[in-house]
């Protein structure tokens, strides 16, 4: 696959939830405010094209330097998103039910999309 239809998933993806999200508050009145989903998605979003890109690039490498940047792309993504959890609810102050509930479902949606796409990848190759 090309990184295109990569990026083409993903934003798929980050349209879905957002679209979600606002179907959920509107509906359930959940008291989770849309900027939030917003950030907090596109802070997702952001953190799996890095991740995604470093995969990529590493496909068109030898076999040796392939596995190193799948190790790479899934330790800067659960770097990236360590740092983004020490922001959210210590720097944000974001401490509610309903925000940590948002955070984690938008954290397996990503994380389940990216695996998805490398295993389905490497399914296809041999390292």
């Amino acid at each position: 696959m090309t990184f295109r239809k990569y990026l083409t998933g993903l934003l798929l993806l980050t349209f879905f939830l957002l679209i979600a999200g606002l179907v959920i508050n509107s509906l359930a009145n959940a008291g989770i405010r849309i900027i939030d989903v917003s950030v907090l998605t596109f802070c997702f979003l952001i953190i799996s094209i890095i991740a995604i890109y470093i995969f990529h690039r590493g496909q068109k490498k030898e076999p040796d330097n392939q596995t190193m940047h799948i190790l790479v792309a899934i330790s800067v993504k659960l770097l990236l998103e360590l740092i983004l959890v020490l922001v959210w609810f210590i720097v944000a102050k974001k401490k509610g039910t309903a925000s940590l509930l948002l955070f984690f479902v938008l954290y397996l949606a990503f994380s389940i999309f990216s695996i998805y796409l490398m295993l389905n990848t490497l399914k296809h190759k041999s390292l």
